[in-house]
């Protein structure tokens, strides 16, 4: 199956979905997810998979074990890819938008400890340039931070934010479009992850995935 977009059946049951998030309506229209929401999602990371490498689509069911929001599915679909060093790269379609993003989604003790040495030595000026260049392209930079300066480091640091993070993700969200059902999805999700590409790289080289005990 090509990629060519996602059809309006299956934007229209991303809108339904939020509305009548229970199990029955989902599995009277299964067929739809199946061939409309979650077949596109699977055909688009086949399509990217030479470059990026194989991916996969997460479950609609929710976790709902320990939340006190029990709706039993997502009201998006999404998928990743895992990078070969760490890090991933993601892309999620709801109602209200897609979502392209790449990066790091959570970092082990060992990793954050190089990560803030990286950081803090020269080759943290390259790390900074390329998040300011991703933000002054449109993109998003976050992830979860601690609230002031890490300890052992000080809170007048010239990359004090750039080491307050324990994780870094680069993302772009894109309003509901005509493009989604279009290979211009596509397009997108390949414009983005390879622009976003020095951030994964800088952290693969200085970061690594994290160590193996036993």
């Amino acid at each position: 199956m090509k990629f060519n977009g996602w059809p309006e059946v299956g934007l229209d049951w991303l809108e339904d979905i939020v509305d009548h998030n229970e199990r029955p309506w989902f599995l009277a229209h299964k067929d739809t997810y199946e061939a409309s929401v979650r077949g596109p999602m699977e055909a688009l990371l086949a399509d990217v998979a030479t470059e990026f490498g194989p991916g996969k689509v997460f479950r609609p069911h929710r976790d709902v074990r320990f939340a006190k929001d029990k709706r039993p599915y997502k009201e998006n679909v999404a998928g990743v890819v895992n990078g070969p060093r760490g890090g991933g790269w993601y892309v999620g379609l709801a109602a209200d938008g897609l979502t392209i993003a790449s990066g790091w989604y959570w970092m082990s003790a060992d990793q954050l400890q190089r990560y803030r040495a990286a950081v803090d030595a020269a080759t943290g000026e390259v790390l900074e340039a390329a998040v300011s260049g991703l933000r002054g392209d449109g993109f998003e930079v976050g992830g979860e931070t601690v609230r002031t300066a890490p300890r052992g480091w000080p809170r007048d640091h010239p990359r004090i934010d750039l080491l307050r993070m324990k994780s870094m993700t680069v993302w772009r969200r894109f309003p509901p479009s005509r493009w989604f059902s279009t290979p211009r999805a596509e397009q997108e999700v390949l414009k983005a992850w390879r622009r976003a590409a020095p951030v994964n790289e800088w952290l693969a080289e200085h970061v690594g995935p994290p160590d193996v005990t036993e």
